[in-house]
């Protein structure tokens, strides 16, 4: 993401990069559905090759899959059809709520150290370190003078991350205002769907412009080279996706992580085996 990306001029009903012409067809959704799912097989070989080689100790790459997004945004059905396809063994994944009384009494980056994941895994993180200058912001839950500062902490985190191994796979999704109201019914009408709702939604949602100008901010001010912010349109979730199985796959190819060679003689061993009948 550009630091001049304004995100009031993304439309959240966009579908950049998707393939033009005839590729997509009539039925978008189908289309997508099928392309994940061979995507999510791709990104299953990448995560077996990626841990094997550093169980082997060949390696200390790991991959961080970050989602941000305002309620309703779609992180957990992101996540679901993303990683069909990837080995549980492999993974971990953090949901960040309101800090407990024991992560209070550390500074705000404290939590997410911990759940970072070791090298070889891919993680994911639903939200994040960005709560730290979105919802406390939004809230007033500390001054301007803390949350202000905040960014260049989380830069130099990430920073430091990324020279020990970590690729950081940064996602707003973004949706609309009108977006957002149709889910928040659709959890009301659906009596399958209503333990998904909360009446602080509301709340939330009057806040929206704050939040809009909040995650500008963060957006603007925390995409660096070492971990840049990547905004996809999350109105249509069929595209929402593809763009996120497909950020995966490219981030995977560009690390291009491999099997590591064995320690033992494979012939020798082939020969062992079938004379022992």
């Amino acid at each position: 993401m550009r630091p001049d990306t304004r995100l009031a001029e993304i439309d959240p009903r966009g579908t950049p990069g998707l393939p033009g012409g005839k590729t997509v067809g009539k039925d978008p959704k189908r289309w997508s559905k099928t392309e994940v799912a061979a995507i999510s097989q791709e990104l299953a070989g990448y995560q077996e090759r990626m841990f094997a080689s550093a169980k082997e100790g060949a390696t200390d790459k790991r991959v961080l899959l970050l989602l941000q997004a305002m309620d309703c945004g779609g992180k957990d059905g992101t996540v679901r059809n993303v990683t069909q396809g990837m080995s549980p063994a492999g993974m971990t994944a953090v949901s960040f709520g309101p800090p407990s009384e024991e992560e209070r009494r550390h500074d705000f980056l404290w939590r997410v150290r911990r759940a970072l994941p070791a090298p070889g895994y891919v993680g994911i993180f639903n939200r994040s370190q960005y709560e730290d200058v979105l919802i406390v912001r939004v809230h007033d839950l500390v001054g301007e003078d803390v949350w202000s500062q905040r960014y260049d902490a989380i830069n130099e985190f990430e920073a430091e991350q990324a020279a020990g191994g970590l690729t950081m796979v940064k996602v707003m999704l973004h949706i609309s205002k009108g977006e957002q109201k149709q889910r928040l019914l659709d959890r009301l009408d659906d009596p399958a769907k209503n333990w998904k709702y909360n009446p602080g939604d509301l709340t939330e949602r009057a806040r929206w412009d704050d939040y809009q100008q909040a995650y500008q901010d963060a957006l603007t001010r925390c995409s660096t080279a070492a971990a840049p912010w990547h905004v996809v349109p999350a109105d249509r979730k069929w595209y929402r996706n593809w763009a996120v199985a497909t950020l995966l796959r490219e981030t995977f190819a560009d690390l291009d992580p491999r099997y590591p060679a064995p320690d033992f003689d494979v012939d020798a061993e082939r020969a062992k085996l079938l004379a022992a009948g």
